[in-house]
């Protein structure tokens, strides 16, 4: 490569953060995640290193979530992510400054986008470019998005489910709403302690909405033993759960992504409309991994769906994507030097 700039694409989200490096793929894929200690507002550890410590810390050291429902809610903090996470993937002695592209959800102001681009320049990008994630995940997924033809994109995260129909390479109709992966667990969470009288943590609810979770009822259901603190007593206890109980569980939640869908197929020209019968409905996002989630999306609103190809890495891979060709992305993309 020699003097080329190196490029990256960062996929900033809610519960994760990933790195895309054309040529290499994903080279780093670390919780949104930074700890903080509270005296002096230090920053102690970032990533992987930071999730460890949360819900196991002394006191004086809190885990922040900089990306609040995936806009960024303390700028300094952010800035601090995101050069750690760019100097991560790129080494410690590259010392060309790289061009790079950030994903930002649909829903956010030009004044956030603004920051983002600041603080991906401050953080030691050359030039950094911001592109919203329907976009970039529909290119991830392999969707021609220059065409005169109606997509619709589901991208549910962990704090935002985008859903956008995009035709000539922009978005046409678009909402996002703050329900997705984090708030099934939270569903979860708040299930099991009404039903069992049982508090579990975040990552043991993430774990029963990945190993038995389901969208819709199923006749051979999976049962999972859960581990948790009894609200009563104080002290450990474990019970049984299965799939049908969390489909319960998170019910309220999947009729809002369901409600996104409608909202968006609502406000679509008619022409765009049409094509998305054809085309069918192309869900991306870890969340969108959940079993049987096609077929509610297609019971509710009667328009078929698929879970594209990699689907927790479609956003990346968009932005790398879009990094390579970037004439032919312009139209699509904020961009500061």
């Amino acid at each position: 490569m020699g003097f080329f700039s190196k490029k990256l694409g960062i996929d900033l989200g809610t519960a994760n953060t990933l790195v895309f490096l054309p040529g290499k793929g994903i080279v780093l894929n670390e919780p949104s995640v930074v700890a903080v200690s509270e005296q002096d507002n230090k920053i102690l550890a970032i990533g992987i290193e930071a999730k460890e410590m949360v819900g196991r810390t002394p006191d004086n050291i809190i885990a922040y979530r900089p990306m609040r429902d995936g806009v960024i809610a303390d700028y300094r903090v952010t800035e601090a992510m995101l050069r750690y996470f760019i100097t991560k993937a790129l080494g410690k002695w590259n010392f060309s400054r790289p061009d790079v592209m950030v994903s930002v959800p649909a829903g956010v102001t030009s004044t956030e986008r603004r920051a983002v681009v600041e603080a991906a320049v401050k953080a030691g990008a050359k030039n950094a470019y911001v592109v919203k994630e329907p976009i970039l995940a529909a290119i991830g997924a392999g969707v021609p998005i220059h065409e005169s033809l109606g997509h619709m994109i589901v991208d549910i995260g962990g704090g935002t489910t985008d859903v956008a129909v995009i035709s000539l390479g922009g978005i046409v109709a678009s909402t996002s709403v703050k329900c997705a992966g984090n708030k099934l667990d939270q569903a979860i969470a708040d299930y099991i302690k009404k039903t069992f009288n049982l508090a579990i943590g975040d990552k043991t609810a993430e774990n029963i909405k990945i190993k038995i979770g389901s969208a819709i009822p199923v006749d051979d259901e999976l049962v999972m033993v859960i581990k948790g603190r009894d609200y009563i007593q104080g002290l450990p206890r474990t019970a049984e759960i299965s799939t049908n109980e969390v489909v319960r569980a998170i019910d309220k939640e999947l009729n809002l992504m369901i409600k996104a869908i409608k909202d968006v197929l609502q406000e679509t020209p008619p022409e765009l409309a049409a094509d998305i019968i054809d085309q069918g409905i192309i869900m991306t996002g870890g969340s969108s991994l959940l079993r049987h989630l096609p077929d509610l999306v297609y019971r509710k609103t009667g328009v078929k769906a698929r879970v594209a190809e990699d689907a927790l890495y479609c956003v990346a891979k968009g932005t790398g994507i879009a990094l390579e060709h970037l004439d032919v992305y312009k139209k699509a993309i904020i961009s500061k030097r």
